[in-house]
């Protein structure tokens, strides 16, 4: 299962889900399913998502093998 550190991250920038949704192009709602893992993104958008959060792609989103 694909898994997220998109909230923590959002959290150490101070950005809400509604900011990171404008920053990216994407409605609030997609990003409340990536943080609970019910939504896998694009490549561009998880590109985007890297670029806003100054993070690797790889280091945001990652498979959870137990689950």
């Amino acid at each position: 299962m694909l898994k997220t550190k998109i909230k923590e991250l959002r959290a150490r920038y101070n950005l809400t889900q509604e900011q990171l949704a404008d920053l990216v192009g994407v409605r609030r709602e997609t990003i409340v399913f990536l943080e609970k893992g019910k939504y896998n993104p694009s490549l561009q958008l998880a590109y985007k998502i890297a670029k806003v959060l100054r993070t690797p792609i790889e280091e945001i989103f990652f498979f959870d093998n137990d689950t």
